[in-house]
């Protein structure tokens, strides 16, 4: 579509250019915060997918560089823009339909069958396609070799050194309406479930209890709990009329006055449906949330989803990655920037980046 576009295979080339305003980031996870810490410190605008980052310190350091600089930034979490997202967080927040939420139950069907997770590191096999530079495409990765159909394309997403598992993939998106709805703050406690932890890739499945402090809107603690590989709570929890065919990947919050479920791609309903049969739904478009960084780029203003608010986000779904890995219940200081409480998981916060491959700040 635009042949004269210029192509790198590295993205510090590309930054040395002249001319460039803006930089859109849709890197596997472990380049995500080198290239936009880059790219923020020399003024660029950052558009950048989610998880933001692959740690929660480049999640805190991403955070303070866009305040810093003042560029403009979003996080790509698409479903914030939607209709259904939309209305679900207006009728929590605005109408408080269901009265203060007590707790809230996140859910996917991944890794399933886009990707497998819980696996050992296999042994060196073939060579990268012509299309793929690989001591660019690991970065600041620690260096291994290439193996065919195991990395590249997509199945990167399970393995620790590259991606964040289940969690930064959907974790993002379905907790997002969570802690936007709610106004949660940081979690002071994360415990996950699973089978033992690996060293190389992520679990096979996973469940996470978050426990935040309460807010206006909720009841004096709030606990989320987020679940991974098909698992879901249980159905009489949802209180559901019986046919009712529920979504593979979907969010239900539990109230005083009853419950809101929405999914991921389903429309928000609430039950049991004979609480609210007067209900009326807010009335609020589908907007392009890559378009709306775009125009807060032309009008100098922040979109729904910047660094401010997608930094601490992209925090609390990372820790429950620091959790599992952990193996304990972690207590969080988000001030400190610390779990206080079993000092051996603070090692999972942040990373080590490759030799030459290193940002200021970063690794």
């Amino acid at each position: 579509q635009f042949p004269a576009a210029k192509t790198y295979t590295d993205w510090r080339k590309l930054l040395e250019q002249k001319g460039i305003d803006g930089v859109m980031v849709t890197t596997p996870d472990h380049t995500h915060a080198p290239v936009t810490a880059s790219a923020m410190r020399l003024g660029l605008h950052c558009y950048t997918q989610k998880p933001l980052t692959h740690s929660i310190h480049e999640a805190r350091v991403l955070a303070g560089i866009a305040k810093e600089t003042g560029v403009i930034t979003q996080m790509g979490i698409q479903h914030h823009a939607t209709k259904r997202l939309k209305i679900a967080v207006h009728a929590l927040r605005e109408d408080k339909v269901i009265g203060k939420v007590r707790e809230v139950h996140a859910w996917t069907d991944r890794p399933g069958t886009y990707w497998k997770q819980g696996l050992d590191r296999p042994a060196p096999g073939g060579n990268p396609p012509a299309t793929v530079h690989w001591d660019q495409w690991l970065g600041t990765a620690p260096e291994r070799p290439w193996v065919d159909k195991t990395y590249h394309p997509f199945h990167w997403r399970g393995w620790w050194d590259f991606g964040t598992g289940v969690a930064g993939d959907m974790g993002c998106h379905i907790l997002d309406p969570v802690v936007n709805a709610l106004r949660l703050g940081p979690p002071t406690k994360v415990k996950a479930e699973g089978p033992p932890p690996h060293p190389e890739s992520g679990p096979a499945w996973a469940e996470i209890l978050y426990t935040f402090p309460g807010t206006e809107l909720t009841t004096e603690t709030v606990t989320v709990r987020w679940y991974e590989a098909g698992r879901q709570p249980d159905r009489a929890l949802f209180q559901a009329p019986a046919d009712w065919k529920g979504s593979q990947n979907g969010i239900l919050f539990v109230g005083e006055k009853g419950n809101l479920f929405v999914g991921f791609p389903e429309m928000p309903e609430l039950f049991p449906k004979v609480n609210f049969g007067d209900y009326q739904w807010a009335d609020l478009p589908d907007t392009n949330h890559y378009q709306e960084w775009v125009t807060a780029v032309r009008e100098s203003r922040q979109p729904s989803t910047p660094f401010a608010y997608a930094g601490p986000l992209t925090e609390t779904v990372l820790l429950g990655n620091v959790a599992y890995r952990s193996a304990a219940e972690i207590e969080w200081d988000s001030e400190k920037l610390a779990v206080v409480n079993v000092p051996e998981a603070n090692r999972f916060l942040r990373r080590t980046y490759r030799k030459g491959w290193e940002v200021p700040g970063l690794g």
